[in-house]
């Protein structure tokens, strides 16, 4: 079954009445390629791929790249494979974030209904713009302008009346383009995708539906409700029939809040000793911790993600005592869950923290009573260094380069998952 939602009918125009189409969604084009190539312009019109160097999944892709079949989320084994002439770059994330917030400045002025996503897209509700700014399309004709003439990138906007047909109009109109879905043409449009382009579709409920023969939008909206309640459940049955049908009442948030922070690193050569994975914990603590006071959150749960060598896959989480934004709470409570995991002969390929259970850090944190003022003093004085000197400015002194370091790290920030 065609898993790609961008069919020709999805590409054409949809028509030009926006009334009522004040959602939009901006979405960064290839976002960690585009920000590289400010920096690397001699690489424009070549196949770039950011991330999984040696090992490890690509972050990002060209288009260039894309043509070859390389895709984020793919192993790097097989993006080499596939395009051999390729240039990987390693992933910069601090510099990724610098960009996004540039990006989100300029959206902000549009509008306070905003609702960031990701590091790289957004949702707008430009209702209270439009007296202002003129009409949706216009504001999105000028969100494109602005955010390439102030940050460089590209940006693609869908214009429509829910959250979900702007996020597939944003889809369809890359790279770099707009379009606008009028809400009359709003089932006509989703009834001409394949079905896995229903927010929720994914491999495995895409499979069961391919095998009653369900294939695009279309077939879903007219399946009858009680055969997809036997086939994905009454919850995810009933919500892709009001999906199908162009119902999604979900407004633009802009309260917000990220749910967890984390890392996660994939090693050069398997790790087997296990102070030497520790201290890759206690620099994932240190990039959480910091993540977590720029964004004025305390998390309460730890997790960590363990691969071995094979793949086999094991998560452990753990309920802090109390909230924190100190590394050497995160990374007390991330030794204490390794210890609990084997580490196999063959050893282990990524390790991963993430912090969990985030709360404002300005409504009902109670310190401890044995609270000790000066470890917080000392974390927050190296967030001043490295605001001034970058992000390796200080580091705790077990942290500093050996010779015999020879796992590299490739961090990759997903989904919901970082405050910037």
């Amino acid at each position: 079954m065609s898993r790609s939602p961008r069919s020709a009918a999805a590409r054409r125009s949809w028509g030009e009445d926006d009334s009522g189409c004040t959602v939009l969604h901006v979405d960064m084009d290839a976002f960690f390629v585009s920000v590289e190539l400010l920096d690397h312009p001699e690489l424009r019109g070549r196949p770039v791929i950011v991330g999984g160097q040696r090992r490890g999944v690509v972050a990002a892709a060209s288009y260039e790249a894309r043509e070859f079949g390389v895709h984020s989320a793919m192993p790097a084994t097989r993006a080499r494979a596939l395009c051999p002439q390729a240039v990987v770059l390693p992933g910069r994330h601090d510099r990724y974030r610098e960009v996004s917030r540039e990006v989100m400045a300029v959206l902000a002025e549009v509008t306070p209904e905003l609702e960031q996503v990701s590091i790289d897209e957004a949702f707008l509700d430009v209702a209270g713009a439009i007296r202002r700014m003129g009409s949706p399309t216009a504001i999105a004709r000028w969100i494109r302008r602005e955010v390439r003439r102030r940050t460089g990138v590209p940006a693609s906007v869908g214009v429509a009346g829910s959250k979900h047909v702007a996020k597939l109009a944003s889809t369809h109109a890359k790279p770099d383009g707009l379009l606008l879905v009028p809400l009359e043409a709003t089932v006509p449009f989703l009834h001409a995708l394949p079905v896995g382009a229903l927010w929720g579709v994914g491999e495995k409920s895409g499979e069961i539906l391919d095998r009653h023969g369900i294939e695009t939008v279309e077939q879903l909206a007219h399946t009858p409700l009680p055969q997809l309640h036997r086939i994905l459940g009454v919850a995810a049955g009933q919500r892709l029939h009001e999906l199908a049908w162009g119902h999604d009442e979900r407004k633009v948030s802009a309260a917000h809040t990220e749910k967890s922070v984390g890392t996660e690193s994939t090693f050069g050569e398997d790790i087997t000793d296990r102070r030497a994975l520790e201290r890759v914990l206690l620099r994932q603590a240190h990039e959480c911790a910091a993540r977590l006071r720029a964004g004025r959150v305390f998390a309460g749960r730890v997790a960590i993600k363990v691969r071995h060598a094979d793949f086999t896959t094991l998560s452990r989480s753990h309920t802090l005592p109390a909230p924190t934004d100190l590394a050497q709470d995160l990374y007390a409570a991330g030794r204490d869950l390794l210890a609990g995991v084997e580490i196999p002969a063959a050893g282990v390929r990524l390790l991963g923290l993430r912090a969990e259970r985030l709360a404002d850090g300005g409504v009902g944190i109670q310190p401890a009573l044995d609270e000790d003022p000066h470890r917080a003093q000392a974390e927050r004085a190296m967030d001043g260094v490295r605001a001034r000197f970058g992000s390796r400015g200080v580091l705790p002194a077990t942290l500093l380069p050996t010779g015999d370091q020879r796992h590299r790290r490739s961090t990759t920030a997903t989904n919901r998952g970082d405050i910037s």
